[in-house]
């Protein structure tokens, strides 16, 4: 299936205190953590690629390029969303614009890209990293 550029997916969830900043230890403060808002964007632009992936692939977070604007205070709702801007001629390589937004406006935005895998493959290589 051709992967259709211009598809989105977007996320939502709650700010919790195990999804602060204080938490996860990027921070010393209970504001929604970046390492959770850069988890979002990825798993939103996974879902958003997931449905065009043949059986056996899947596809595997390389470049991640975002700005963190603005905090978010635990119990607020925040959004994150991808979408799919370009594929590369190959296919194997796809592009998306993500941005994350809380309840009173946008917190963060950039690019990220995923490589596309056969993931039985990726996982055997990456396990054979374990034997000396």
């Amino acid at each position: 299936m051709m992967i259709v550029i211009g598809t989105k997916c977007r996320l939502e969830q709650t700010v919790t205190q195990e999804l602060t900043a204080e938490a996860v230890g990027s921070g010393a403060l209970p504001v929604f953590g970046t390492p959770f808002m850069a988890a979002m964007m990825e798993n939103a632009a996974l879902t958003a690629l997931q449905p065009f992936l043949e059986e056996g692939r899947g596809s595997v977070g390389t470049h991640l390029d975002i700005s963190h604007d603005a905090p978010t205070p635990v119990g607020m709702k925040v959004f994150a969303e991808a979408e799919i801007t370009g594929v590369s001629e190959n296919g194997k390589m796809v592009e998306f614009q993500v941005s994350a937004w809380d309840e009173k406006g946008p917190i963060g935005k950039g690019t990220h890209t995923r490589a596309i895998i056969a993931s039985e493959k990726f996982l055997a290589r990456c396990n054979a990293r374990l034997n000396p």
